[in-house]
């Protein structure tokens, strides 16, 4: 497949690069609120006050290789100290459909124990993968985690997934049950590149 040829593939674009670029930026605000550390005054034994931060920097850990753009451009707009890292789940291989079996196939290198996490995703669909992951970070002690996608498809969803502690869920776009490509999203692990997320021409992966 010739690079040139890739736009001929997609069928219509659902979000564009302008449309991505300011919805980030409104996720990186919406977290850098709810995880702004608090000061709390507490006394010290000689009397003084001392300033002491409620809330430590959270953990951003991205799902791959999916997420790996939407993580780069979310992170750098992120205004706090964070940590970063990721976690690879197969569930897909080269098909259209999850094989509704998750497996991580490579872990963490940052523990998590007592910290806050945040998974980054590409799109949440069936709640499998989501699932499993949140389960994992659970086992490795995390004190809260949350979840922010790119895409949702709440249509798709067939297993509930928690979240834990004060997570929360932070979702770019409500995306219509098809099959998209485009900044991170592949198939067969092309279109990755595209700079905007758009349906695949069927006759792309039928």
């Amino acid at each position: 497949m010739a690079a040139t040829n890739m736009e001929d593939h997609i069928e219509k674009i659902l979000f564009t690069e302008h449309q991505i670029s300011q919805r980030v930026s409104e996720l990186a605000s919406q977290i850098a609120l709810n995880f702004t550390p608090t000061k709390i005054i507490t006394n010290s034994n000689n009397g003084g006050a001392l300033l002491s931060s409620s809330l430590s920097a959270p953990v951003v850990v991205g799902v791959a290789t999916g997420a790996f753009l939407f993580l780069a451009d979310l992170v750098r707009k992120i205004k706090l100290p964070i940590s970063v890292d990721f976690v690879r789940v197969e569930s897909y291989g080269s098909g259209t459909v999850s094989s509704g079996k998750p497996k991580i196939s490579c872990d963490l290198k940052i523990g998590v124990t007592g910290k806050h996490v945040i998974l980054v995703e590409d799109v949440v669909d069936t709640g499998n993968t989501l699932f499993c992951l949140i389960e994992h970070l659970k086992s490795k002690g995390a004190s809260s985690i949350s979840v922010c996608t790119l895409l949702d498809k709440p249509s798709k969803r067939k297993v509930n997934f928690e979240l834990v502690g004060e997570g929360k869920f932070y979702r770019g776009f409500e995306c219509p049950d098809y099959f998209v490509v485009g900044y991170g999203l592949d198939f067969a692990e092309l279109y990755r590149n595209l700079p905007y997320v758009g349906v695949l021409k069927p006759e792309m992966y039928s």
